[in-house]
Order: C-alpha cells, then sequence, then structure tokens
C-alpha cells in the first residue's frame, strides 16, 4: 500500500509543500514503520520530486515523525511512533494534501 500511495503522490510534493523531513530513530522498536519506509520508498520518491527536498533526521531516541513545511514558514506535524510502514504513507499523503 506505501507503493501505492508513493506512486499517488507522483511530484505532487513541490505543489503544497516546500520541504518534507522525517526524523526517526536509527534502533527504536517505534521508529520501525518510518525506517521500512524510508528504505522501501524513499528511492521512488525522491525519483518523482528531484528537486524537492526530503530529509531524514536520525537521532537515537527521538519520537518517529513527519515534519512538512509550507510557504510562508508554516509547519504541521505528524507523529509516526509505532506505525507500519503503510501508515506511515497515509500520514505523509495527509501532510500534502491541500486543506479545503
Amino acid at each position: 500500500m506505501a507503493a501505492t500511495v508513493v506512486r499517488t503522490l507522483g511530484s505532487t510534493l513541490g505543489k503544497n509543500m516546500r520541504e518534507v523531513r522525517i526524523h526517526l530513530c536509527q534502533n527504536s522498536a517505534a521508529s520501525k514503520g518510518a525506517r521500512d519506509f524510508v528504505e522501501q520508498q524513499y528511492v521512488n520518491l525522491k525519483k518523482s520530486n528531484p528537486d524537492f527536498p526530503i530529509l531524514i533526521r536520525e537521532c537515537s531516541g527521538v519520537q518517529a515523525r513527519i515534519w512538512a513545511r509550507y510557504d510562508f514558514g508554516k509547519e504541521k506535524s505528524v507523529s509516526v511512533d509505532n506505525m507500519s510502514a503503510d501508515q506511515v504513507a497515509s500520514a505523509l499523503q495527509t501532510l500534502v494534501q491541500p486543506k479545503p
């Protein structure tokens, strides 16, 4: 399912956002879904958005979280602790979609 979400996002990241940061711990069980998402989907996501900044930040003991930066420096984040790779993809998709 994560692959489907990444394909659906395609090259739309830059339309609504300025940057995506994924924070995760290298060893914790709570960050396993975030690590799996990065390992399995980062390359496809980056190929679809070659000029868009997608940053991976690893820090021991940090809570897994996705940060999205929009125009005018506005930021929003969502915790992805204890989520599967598919749930992480869904969380990213909710951050990408423009608000009605």
